[in-house]
């Protein structure tokens, strides 16, 4: 564990300059709006080694994955997110030297983000010369205005006779940290520079993929409050603005720098500058503190829909509102084209790219924290990209339609191969969040509008995916890695089979949903349906009788199964420490697997057989994937597990600030961060939504005095606070509800108070709810 922030329930703070941990630092202090965003870098320099990042939603760049043993069916590219122009970027001279905040003494340091308002700050004393002066900044990117980006940058001399000289500029002449052999990305098409406002207009390099070229327009303006002395520089890829002040004892000066960001997503490049400007100059007139307030209000509202309030636990409350912070910087269903980035705009790894992490942990998430339509902007984005996921299966020889574990348009662009052909898994969370979404809202249209259509193209996948043994006289899926990604071509993963066979069934009972006039358009013969039922009737599920457990895959018990608690501390995580060939012969699990399964299917399992298999896995789970501990969290309060799933709800929402895993340098864990949320409302609260009804189980962890959350549930918005005594659910807004809590039918029409049940009495119930 390594934290770097105090304790703060809606802040971030430091008063010291993390030098030994910037890009830590960094990545912590990440801020977005959904179209674009940025690490939390210095607007000043900084020397020392550190991740500069700039990122702009939906630009991405496919790199070469070709090499000696390229394969049949081998993506031709890996697509990765592109650092873009450094938006930020304010040289500050005293007397003619420049400031370095790696180099130069820096006294008095701090250091803030403010998740209430969306705005990272910071300020310093710094002397040169024998001339001291005191730095003020903030900056946003404002969720009111999303193509807009601003700063603001105080100077106070505390000595006479100061000259300060401020340089607002706009660089792109940047590279990814991933990049091959320092390899640019960008190219300058269009470059402006006159007073108070220069821009530059870049575009991504020429690729042979037939990917479309991106451009990418920053107009940056600028206002102050001094008058000062101007000088404009100028050259390829960068454009500054001089300005210089001479200040007195006390004497301050305020330069804001705008930024407007245009790109070829939304416009023709030929007008992307011309737009800047139209936006550049709307914003001007707002000037920097409208702007804020416009800003700081949309984030009031998110808060006031989103907000979950521990007491008793500042760390926890720290943790979960940091989460949703990162979350709604990130996607906010604004832009049917755009998914969630497992870094989001904090980093470069992973590729930027869309991962199944979005079906399986963001979409419940999301149902619950925005209106109904921010998910089934996620499920259109699967549904567009259904071509990409036929042509992913052609690959391969199969049939029907495998989505990819790694894309920006829907063809496969991941460049492991374990991953690309055998993380096929992916396929039935794809499957499912169609089933949570209509489940959740009970939007049952959907499945004709287009559910059925990626539902069928799934299911005709499995069909042709899987093989009859003989031998067995069942279906069986080999050659797979499941989401334990310890564990490479196995053979009959459980949870691969059993989500398999669940698609199977879930399309079977949906194509009763549609019309037939939907139906003829999949031209399904009678003969694909009985091979389907006989799938699903058939499949083969590994399990150990004695045990009473599932078994991960057919060979797992050969293994040499010892508890994690059996490696030593200097080997942990194993994956930082141990060879990629001794980390696949150990019986350690990376994520849950099996117990994935039983989180999803949660309804289709007695409690004893959740139990049982808790017990068998957990212990044997090292949570190296950031998606980890939540899936083990929620079973555990559903299993009376108190101090478990409390333990796992530490590490799910404080898996960044606390740096677990010691890999948040190169960027935050965005779609992990749903698992705090889901830790507390599907954990601790017990919330179940199986067959279309709405439940509660809640018990209170330890040390908490109170939670309480809100969740939007079929037009309503409804409130439930957690006391140690009694659970008050309030009906918000929208029409009254049915639903149930400890296992008891009530009507909520305004307000309803019960009374808690025992701890073992509520664990029980909390158990058999579903």
């Amino acid at each position: 564990m390594n934290r770097i922030f105090k304790v703060s329930k809606w802040k971030l703070t430091t008063h010291q300059l993390h030098k030994n941990t910037i890009r830590l630092q960094e990545s912590m202090t990440s801020i977005g709006n959904g179209y674009m965003g940025m690490r939390g870098n210095f607007e000043e320099t900084y020397s020392g080694d550190h991740h500069q990042g700039t990122y702009i939603a939906g630009v991405w760049y496919p790199d070469k994955t070709r090499v000696g043993w390229w394969k049949n069916g081998y993506p031709e590219y890996f697509g990765k997110v592109i650092n873009s122009i450094n938006l930020i970027g304010i040289k500050l001279f005293i007397d003619g030297e420049e400031v370095d905040l790696y180099q130069d003494k820096i006294e008095n340091f701090y250091l803030e983000l403010n998740m209430h308002e969306g705005v990272v700050k910071h300020s310093y004393l710094v002397s040169k010369n024998e001339k001291q002066v005191k730095i003020d900044t903030e900056r946003f990117v404002s969720t009111a205005h999303k193509e807009i980006c601003a700063i603001r940058f105080k100077v106070t001399a505390l000595s006479d006779s100061v000259t300060v000289n401020l340089v607002p500029y706009l660089d792109a002449d940047v590279r990814n940290e991933d990049s091959n052999y320092d390899e640019m990305f960008w190219l300058e098409t269009e470059r402006r520079s006159q007073e108070d406002h220069s821009g530059l207009t870049i575009r991504t390099i020429d690729n042979s993929f037939g990917v479309p070229i991106f451009s990418v327009c920053a107009l940056m303006g600028i206002q102050s409050d001094q008058p000062s002395d101007k000088m404009i520089f100028q050259k390829n890829l960068y454009v500054s603005h001089e300005h210089t002040y001479h200040l007195k004892k006390g004497q301050s000066a305020t330069l804001d720098k705008i930024v407007a960001v245009t790109t070829s997503r939304d416009y023709d490049q030929s007008i992307l500058m011309n737009k800047a400007n139209d936006l550049l100059d709307e914003a001007l007139s707002r000037g920097y503190s409208e702007l804020k307030r416009d800003h700081c209000l949309v984030w009031e509202e998110r808060w006031k829909k989103a907000d979950v309030e521990i007491v008793g636990d500042d760390e926890a409350q720290q943790g979960i509102r940091f989460n949703l912070f990162q979350l709604f910087s990130t996607y906010y269903g604004d832009d049917a084209r755009l998914n969630i980035g497992p870094k989001g705009f904090t980093g470069e790894k992973y590729g930027g790219a869309t991962y199944w992490d979005t079906e399986a942990y963001a979409v419940p998430f999301y149902l619950a924290l925005a209106d109904s339509h921010v998910t089934k902007q996620l499920l259109l984005y699967r549904y567009k990209q259904l071509d990409g996921a036929f042509h992913n299966a052609k690959q391969q020889g199969l049939k029907g339609a495998l989505y990819p574990m790694v894309t920006f348009t829907g063809v496969e662009c991941h460049n492991e191969w374990e991953i690309t052909f055998e993380e096929i898994h992916r396929n039935g969370a794809i499957a499912y969040a169609i089933y949570n979404y209509v489940n959740y809202t009970g939007d049952q249209s959907y499945i004709e509008q287009a559910g059925i259509d990626v539902l069928v193209g799934i299911s005709r996948f499995w069909a042709d995916r899987v093989h009859f043994s003989e031998h067995a006289q069942k279906y069986m899926i080999h050659g797979v890695t499941g989401p334990n990604e310890y564990e490479n071509n196995v053979n009959n993963n459980w949870y691969t089979n059993t989500m398999a066979a669940w698609t199977l069934k879930y399309t079977i009972d949906a194509l009763d949903l549609i019309s037939k006039e939907k139906y003829m358009t999949f031209a399904l013969s009678d003969q694909e349906i009985e091979h389907w039922k006989d799938i699903v009737e058939r499949m083969y599920y590994p399990y150990d009788k004695e045990l009473g457990v599932f078994i991960q895959h057919d060979t797992f018990l050969d293994k040499d199964i010892k508890a994690v608690s059996a490696i030593p501390d200097s080997d942990r995580p194993i994956n930082q420490h141990w060879s990629w060939d001794r980390i696949l012969r150990s019986c350690y699990i990376k994520q849950a697997d099996v117990l994935q399964g039983l989180y999803f299917l949660n309804d289709h399992f007695t409690v004893d057989e959740k139990k049982r298999n808790f017990d068998f896995y957990e212990p044997l789970t090292v949570h190296e994937s950031s998606l980890s501990a939540c899936v083990h969290a929620i079973l555990a309060a559903e299993l009376n597990k108190k101090e478990k799933a409390l333990e796992l709800y530490r590490r799910t929402a404080r898996l960044d600030l606390d740096n677990y895993n010691n890999d948040t340098e190169d960027g935050l864990h965005i779609t992990s961060m749903t698992g705090s949320w889901l830790a507390i409302v599907q954990g601790f609260a017990g919330m179940r939504t199986f067959n279309e009804s709405l439940s509660f189980a809640p018990f209170l962890p330890d040390g908490w005095t109170a939670y309480t959350f809100r969740i939007n549930y079929r037009g309503r918005l409804i409130e439930v606070c957690v006391k140690r005594k009694q659970v008050v659910l309030k009906l918000v807004s929208g029409d009254s509800l049915q639903l149930n809590v400890y296992g008891q039918s009530i009507n909520l029409s305004r307000q309803y108070s019960i009374d808690s049940p025992d701890d073992e009495e509520c664990g029980d119930d909390a158990s058999g709810s579903l």
